[in-house]
């Protein structure tokens, strides 16, 4: 006889054997660029516990979920029997298997069965697979999505870091990856993130303590909270079955203790860490944008250099002869055309770029928003990214960004004059003329500066709020500001960008140099 409850939830027979393998039937929904999959019925008066589940391609996520929905059920290894929630990737959509999406799994009606409380598991995408930074970028935006959309998620009971208990802490794959995900967080829910082991063998996993302890990863003062699982539940059991049986002690052991964890906890909003992904993605897109205006900024600087020396040189032939023609190197944006539009009916890859101070404000990276005045750049209706800070309804999103370039043309003196003087009277002095590009110039070095001190100031905002300002991204924009800083002369930011940087530990630094082979990929 059966020991499970005779309430079984609804399911389809995948395999026959030791276990029988049920898939159970859910209500799927797609929701911002999430999908919710629901278990069962909501019942208003239970309480519900939320766990947000990070970690490594490959961790075991899949198995521990289905494993926390088997315990919720009451199914015990006599019953001989393994249901799944997570629908296998050969089962899946093709194209879905390979988006970054998070999954919102809701278990609802078994309440008072195993546990006390109904769950909310939600999964995220491995970081650290051979997609590179930007996919993993992709996933702190669906959780900002998550987190801010109207009927989303806004607050959660525990974090839990799924890490294999064979994971060696020299690994810079994994301390990017620990790395990578402790920086999500806001400093708030420090002490709901607990370490999921899996692929245990039930002894102390020092291995994986040991990297959580280099990643400075903890919830106490000493160490992190743990508990071990072991992934073997649903493996066939006509061999080795009484090693699988003790397998099984194991995770039921860790499920218990981490359900107890659970119900013991207060949950915690996710205001904070919706600001730390927030923060994060608007410092990016600031160096972008810093970056292109310094790339233009050295280009008109070029151009204006040219035609300073060929007035100097020239000056005399400019005087006799209006149609005197100097050849310079004129700085010009224009549109090009990018990979972009609608992908999975929820998700619109563009660029989001200002008409009036023609920039990109958002590129790459922009694949929530469907509309500039939703995208993360934008804050009380204004972009925090371009020039002059236009409102959203001069930005528009579409598959083209701007890029600057130069090319080749002649200009006279006529040309000169129409360009840097109003007063035509004006031009025919040669120190107004040079005046005017020289003071072209310092409004052009006045204009990146104050973008470089925006970018700094999302930093030490990140400093404020971040569980870990650290990240391998923000590492790599700080040699990138401290480097813009010393050129600007500002060295008191730039010994606060030094200290920031110093406190860099062996973790730290692992994780930084497999982001970067990341970026050179």
């Amino acid at each position: 006889m059966l020991a499970f409850p005779p309430q079984q939830p609804p399911r389809t027979l995948i395999s026959s054997g030791s276990p029988n393998v049920y898939q159970l039937k859910t209500k799927t929904e797609k929701f911002a660029s999430s999908t919710r999959v629901t278990l069962g019925d909501k019942n208003e008066n239970q309480t519900n516990q939320t766990i947000l589940l990070v970690g490594e391609t490959g961790a075991g996520k899949s198995t521990l979920i289905n494993a926390l929905v088997n315990y919720a059920i009451g199914v015990k290894f006599e019953d001989d029997v393994w249901f799944q929630i997570v629908e296998e990737e050969e089962r899946r959509n093709q194209t879905e298997s390979q988006t970054s999406e998070v999954i919102i799994y809701q278990i609802f009606g078994l309440e008072g069965q195993t546990l006390p409380f109904s769950l909310t598991i939600i999964d995220t995408p491995g970081f650290g697979d051979t997609r590179g930074l930007e996919r993993d970028d992709s996933v702190s935006r669906r959780l900002l999505d998550l987190f801010r959309s109207e009927d989303g998620v806004h607050e959660i009971n525990a974090v839990g870091l799924v890490m294999k208990a064979s994971d060696n802490r020299l690994s810079d794959r994994l301390m990017y990856v620990l790395n990578s995900v402790t920086s999500l967080f806001g400093k708030d829910l420090e002490e709901s993130i607990v370490a999921l082991i899996t692929h245990s063998d039930g002894r102390n996993p020092k291995n994986a303590l040991q990297a959580l302890k280099a990643a400075n990863v903890k919830s106490s003062e000493n160490e992190i909270i743990h508990f071990l699982f072991n992934n073997c539940q649903h493996e066939d059991r006509r061999n080795h079955r009484e090693f699988l049986e003790l397998a099984n002690q194991i995770s039921i052991k860790g499920l218990k203790n981490f359900m107890i964890f659970l119900e013991s906890t207060k949950p915690q909003t996710l205001e904070i860490t919706a600001e730390v992904l927030n923060e994060r993605i608007r410092l990016t897109a600031c160096i972008q944008n810093l970056q292109d205006r310094i790339k233009e900024n050295e280009l008109k600087q070029r151009e204006i250099r040219q035609t300073e020396e060929a007035f100097e040189n020239h000056e005399e032939e400019m005087k006799e002869n209006q149609n005197f023609t100097i050849e310079v190197d004129e700085v010009y944006k224009e549109k090009e055309t990018i990979k972009g539009g609608m992908r999975l009916f929820v998700l619109y890859e563009g660029a989001v770029t200002c008409s009036v101070c023609e920039e990109n404000c958002h590129h790459p990276g922009c694949t929530i928003a469907w509309y500039p005045e939703h995208c993360e750049v934008m804050k009380g209706g204004r972009c925090t990214v371009c020039t002059n800070k236009c409102p959203a309804a001069d930005h528009v999103k579409e598959k083209w960004r701007y890029v600057i370039k130069t090319r080749k043309v002649q200009k006279t003196l006529e040309d000169l004059k129409e360009k840097y003087e109003n007063n035509k009277e004006e031009c025919e002095e040669k120190s107004s003329l040079l005046e005017n590009l020289k003071q072209e110039n310092r409004n052009l070095e006045i204009e990146w500066a104050s973008l470089l001190d925006e970018a700094y100031e999302h930093v030490m905002k990140l400093e404020q709020i971040a569980l870990k300002v650290e990240s391998g991204s923000t590492l790599v924009h700080l040699d990138f500001l401290i480097e813009k800083m010393k050129e600007k002369g500002d060295l008191g930011k730039v010994k606060r960008l030094e200290e920031m940087k110093s406190r860099e530990n062996e973790g730290t630094k692992a994780a930084l140099r497999y982001a970067k082979n990341l970026s050179s990929e």
